[in-house]
């Protein structure tokens, strides 16, 4: 199935404890967090007094938040290196870490690594944990190389941002589950304990009685643009401002969307739509500063059973905003975010919670020390699916079918033997219509 602005062609499935039994705080965030368990594997840290060592790649602001929550989850690791394409970032990152979690920090200058294959140089040290928080382009390569390489794995969300690269992930998480590595996504609603809750309510104890629709909204301002300088080259500029190119960020849809969309996922038993059509168009962010990327998506997933998804996402300043998702159901509804039932059954969340960045993490080391492994990588990479068919279903104006779409062959952005600095075209604003 062809994409639009593609300038370049080139599971095992495992289950899940999808919801909290109790309101023990304990209780919910172990459930939230096992997407599978496996047995005790040999390699693992059982000890507290053991100390872990962790990697990041990609020295962005996501990265050395997801830093600052490995460390409030286990006191014995240390930061051991850093990777980024550009120095600057690696640098500043350093500096800023040495300040905020000196305790933590034991970064030699000769584990700070930059460029294009400076993921490998991290993973090749003898680092036990990654982060992977680079743009989503190349998480694929990023992740199969950790998994190749035997170690546990964070990795941000979305996992790709074309149909091969989520078929990349998919094999590199079976790679994970068979050395008996963690892997945990950064879709970390998954690990919050009053969305936890609220999703119990929903699916076991049937509080608004059967789903029959869904409505997924991420209404919200314009995010940051680093601008340009003299001396960038097309692709530093990209890179530098990822969100605004399809093939970096998978588009607002992907890059942002994600988190509600892996919402209807998982009120639907992380089973995948069968279709999706849509539309969207850039009406605010015109100015070819932004890119190839739209700043609005309206989008419908239907199941097999014939429930319906409708999904809107938007990047306008200005306008009305809503992060929820809201459920209907034959008995009542729900807002998930909201951590609210209405209807025959009248529900609200009120427990203090533990942030979910730091939950997530919490997990992740915690299955390292116990030799629990977890593995989040069924649903991550249902999520990406969902939000990239909305995106080509908007792109070209198509149904696009689930099944087709998960062997698509065609390749956002250059292949790893053309990844280099100097000029690179991202491709035009998609125009819907017809199949390119």
């Amino acid at each position: 199935m062809p994409q639009a602005n593609q300038p370049n062609k080139s599971v095992n499935k495992p289950s899940r404890r999808q919801f909290v039994k109790t309101a023990s705080v304990a209780a919910a965030a172990g459930a939230a967090a096992m997407s599978t368990e496996l047995p005790i594997a040999h390699g693992f840290h059982h000890s507290v007094d053991d100390t872990l060592k962790v990697g990041l790649i990609g020295c962005g602001g996501r990265g050395r938040g997801a830093v600052v929550n490995a460390t409030h989850a286990d006191k014995n690791i240390k930061i051991t290196a850093l990777a980024d394409a550009f120095k600057d970032k690696v640098d500043e990152t350093r500096e800023l870490l040495n300040i905020d979690i000196a305790d933590f920090m034991d970064v030699k200058d000769d584990h700070c690594f930059t460029g294009f294959d400076c993921y490998k140089q991290l993973i090749d040290t003898d680092v036990d944990v990654v982060l992977l928080c680079s743009p989503p382009f190349f998480r694929p390569w990023q992740m199969e190389y950790a998994a190749k390489k035997n170690k546990h794995i964070f990795c941000e969300k979305p996992i790709a941002t074309d149909a091969p690269g989520i078929r990349r992930v998919m094999e590199a998480s079976k790679k994970c589950m068979e050395n008996g590595k963690s892997l945990v996504s950064g879709l970390c609603w998954r690990y919050d304990l009053g969305v936890n809750a609220t999703m119990n309510q929903i699916l076991e104890e049937k509080a608004i009685g059967d789903i029959t629709a869904m409505e997924a909204n991420y209404l919200t301002g314009e995010l940051w643009h680093r601008g340009s300088k003299p001396d960038w080259s097309q692709m530093e500029y990209q890179m530098r401002n990822w969100l605004y190119f399809n093939w970096l960020s998978g588009d607002l849809i992907a890059e942002q969307h994600i988190h509600t969309l892996d919402k209807c996922l998982w009120l639907m038993g992380d089973e995948a739509p069968v279709r999706c059509y849509g539309l969207g168009g850039r009406q605010k962010r015109i100015d070819s500063k932004y890119g190839n990327t739209y700043d609005h998506f309206a989008t419908v997933y239907e199941w097999a059973n014939g429930i319906k998804a409708f999904s809107h996402c938007r990047q306008m300043s200005g306008c009305w905003s809503e992060n929820e998702c809201n459920v209907f159901g034959t008995k009542g509804n729900a807002h998930i975010l909201k951590h609210v039932v209405d209807g025959e059954m009248e529900w609200r969340y009120t427990d203090r919670k533990r942030s979910m960045y730091d939950v997530e993490h919490d997990q992740l080391f915690k299955s390292i020390r116990n030799g629990e492994p977890i593995n989040n990588g069924d649903y991550m990479c249902k999520s990406t699916m969902m939000a990239l068919m909305g995106r080509e279903a908007s792109y070209t104006g198509q149904e696009i079918l689930w099944e087709e779409y998960l062997t698509d062959d065609a390749m956002v952005g250059p292949a790893p033997e053309e990844w280099k600095w100097g000029d690179y075209d991202a491709g035009p604003v998609a125009i819907p219509g017809g199949r390119s």
